[in-house]
């Protein structure tokens, strides 16, 4: 890593780095350690999570708004077609940044490489991707591909969230190790699995370790299914999928405000997901890694066959958006999915 560091510090091109693996391997995690060790050096710099939503419209135009506003922070109105690209390339020319584009797709790749043409020598470019050979198309400098953790390393992951310690407790010891052997060495699953144990009996450990054996190896949104399955009750489970399709990215104190006016306990609920590492809070917002919002999405998906559910919320939430004023919630949320 610190041979990597220095190499990107001293060069004096354009510098991208692509880091590949599997989803809820850790990509985004080591992209976050790259950038906190060079952004010192940068004056622009911006960190893009998960490019999929940001390019969600299919064209280049939302993300040319998200780098521009890093950039030069304000906003710009970029026009279409060759004049857009144009007033792009003279806006950041001579311009040296730091940008980490998360979660790039295939879809995507287009959009990438334009963005790659418009920056000038001294960037760096840190793109993270589960398509292992996305970094190839783009032509990146450097590949990091990261594997999975090793065993001795997946228990002490899995034991910090299921027992807030670095080894698991003795009596648990061989329901811990089964339980990593059926992870993966996936970090997202070791996180969320283990913080699914914390304080559950042996007979509780058993159960989930029987489910996690019905799964493949590769199938990760299964085995978080158990994490989701094991939340304690409906109102637990459906505060995860109001967050999940509607909330991602929205300030706490906002989505607090709203979900209590509708009659959630959501100060608790929020902590709750928080403990059992389903939602992270990053500067103060609602964050969830894109394979649990997928995960999430998907169902509300099998839920919403049914009918019952994305029924009951909406009469649940009447139908209205929230209007917030310093004092009050006016009126109601519409179910955004």
């Amino acid at each position: 890593m610190q041979y990597l560091i220095g190499t990107i510090q001293s060069n004096t091109e354009v510098y991208t780095i692509g880091i590949t693996g599997a989803g809820g391997s850790g990509k985004t995690t080591l992209a976050k350690a790259i950038y906190n060790q060079l952004s010192a050096t940068f004056t622009e710099k911006t960190f893009i999570e998960d490019i999929a939503h940001v390019s969600e419209t299919r064209s280049i135009l939302r993300l040319d708004k998200q780098l521009l506003l890093a950039v030069l922070k304000t906003k710009v109105e970029i026009p279409r077609g060759e004049m857009g690209r144009r007033m792009i390339q003279e806006r950041l020319s001579g311009k040296r940044v730091l940008i980490v584009l998360d979660d790039v797709t295939e879809f995507d790749a287009s959009v990438v490489s334009e963005c790659l043409e418009w920056f000038s020598g001294g960037t760096v470019i840190i793109i993270t991707t589960r398509d292992v050979d996305l970094p190839r198309i783009l032509q990146v400098d450097f590949v990091f591909p990261l594997k999975p953790m090793n065993a001795n390393e997946s228990l002490e992951l899995l034991s910090w969230h299921a027992f807030g310690e670095a080894k698991p407790k003795e009596e648990y010891n061989y329901l811990a190790k089964s339980v990593v052997s059926r992870c993966g060495g996936l970090p997202l699953a070791l996180e969320v699995i283990g913080s699914c144990l914390f304080e559950r009996t042996k007979e509780e450990w058993n159960s989930v370790l029987l489910k996690l054996e019905k799964i493949p190896l590769h199938d990760i949104q299964r085995k978080l299914k158990i994490s989701f399955d094991g939340l304690l009750n409906e109102k637990e489970k459906d505060l995860f999928l109001d967050i999940c399709c509607s909330f991602v990215g929205k300030g706490r104190s906002y989505v607090t405000k709203i979900l209590n006016g509708c009659g959630v306990d959501a100060d608790t609920g929020i902590r709750v997901l928080i403990e059992r590492s389903f939602i992270q809070i990053k500067k103060n917002k609602l964050a969830m890694h894109p394979l649990l919002q997928e995960m999430g999405e998907e169902i509300i998906r099998e839920k919403s066959k049914k009918e019952f559910w994305m029924e009951r919320r909406r009469l649940q939430f009447d139908d209205a958006e929230y209007v917030l004023t310093d004092n009050s919630v006016r009126t109601f949320f519409i179910y955004g999915f």
